[in-house]
């Protein structure tokens, strides 16, 4: 079987991890990037040998793509990935999957009608510790999973952070929709389960931009599993780490390297091994070559991605109402 043809759309830092990994993934060849900013793109493309373009649909139709990866400013994700769906390229867009829930239906059903498969690049599910802790979870080695916890902090509003990211009517908001999606991602995937409702909190204190800053989020599941989220973009003491309370014990995760357990005959942290699993980038990509291959759905399939965009709006909804919202049925529907 001949290797998938791949371009890339947009050249930011994301970009350089794709091209890097479709290079290594035998089941892959490097077609193009293209980008606005031919400077960008060349910069990317350099080590590759590969054509450059400032026009994707030029692009998609002289290279004549079997994928497409969409690594463009959020409020151009939409346009793109229907463009290119109609073209027959199967598409993975980055996280989050577009602005709002509208515009993921929209994509869901654009890839419906033209039979291509839409990924979204919820990196979570890849993750080696994740997938382990995953794993723990499902063995019921430490009892009922009742609780997770996760706290990201970080200086959101760093001077090399492009301006498009800071302009809500182009990024959809901030550090919920951006650092955000990756926990609800994280909570979804980690138990199995879908948001139900929301209570949140933000605030509007970045030096730049329109977009809020932190968000203290309380959330429940359908699995019963309850969740606290602490988003705080202003300049705290960087932390990434997500704990998991169980009748019996509990996981905490620190970024996407260790993996620590406690059990009910051990009250002290162990670290868990997982460097032997592949890498977070290439597991995705086996994940979705593999589906193509199959015709079945990933599991960051598009019609996942509607169901956290539906949260992160839930989000919005309980801070400007100040009151818990449900993750409309209508939003989290699975086209």
């Amino acid at each position: 079987m001949r290797p998938y043809r791949a371009v890339v759309i947009g050249a930011g830092k994301i970009a350089g991890i794709h091209l890097q990994t479709l290079q290594e993934n035998g089941r892959t060849e490097l077609a193009a990037v293209a980008d606005i900013d031919p400077r960008k793109a060349e910069s990317v493309a350099s080590a590759y040998g590969i054509p450059v373009y400032t026009d994707y649909k030029e692009m998609v139709l002289t290279e004549k793509p079997d994928i497409a990866v969409i690594t463009l400013p959020h409020f151009l994700h939409k346009e793109s990935a229907i463009w290119c769906a109609s073209y027959g390229c199967h598409v993975l867009v980055e996280k989050p999957m577009a602005m709002n829930v509208r515009e993921c239906i929209e994509m869901n059903e654009a890839a419906r009608a033209s039979g291509i498969m839409l990924a979204v690049g919820h990196m979570q599910h890849y993750y080696p510790v994740n997938r382990k802790a995953k794993e723990i979870i499902e063995s019921g080695r430490l009892g009922k999973l009742v609780m997770m916890i996760d706290r990201r902090w970080s200086d959101y509003f760093t001077e090399d952070r492009p301006s498009w990211f800071l302009n809500k009517a182009q990024s959809g908001g901030g550090i919920v929709i951006n650092i955000g999606s990756h926990s609800i991602d994280k909570l979804q995937w980690l138990t199995g389960s879908r948001v139900t409702s929301v209570k949140a909190s933000l605030t509007y204190l970045g030096d730049r931009g329109d977009v809020e800053g932190s968000a203290s989020l309380q959330m429940k599941t359908d699995s019963g599993v309850a969740a606290n989220l602490s988003l705080s973009g202003y300049r705290n003491v960087m932390t990434n780490e997500t704990e998991l309370l169980f009748t019996d014990g509990q996981l905490k995760i620190e970024g996407s390297r260790k993996l620590w357990i406690s059990d009910k005959d051990n009250k002290s942290f162990e670290l868990i091994v997982t460097d032997h699993q592949p890498g977070a980038f290439q597991a995705q990509w086996d994940d979705l070559l593999d589906a193509i291959d199959n015709g079945h759905e990933p599991g960051i399939s598009g019609r996942y991605g509607q169901s956290v965009a539906a949260a992160v709006a839930a989000v919005y909804r309980s801070h400007e109402t100040g009151t818990e919202q449900a993750v409309e049925e209508a939003e989290a529907r699975i086209v």
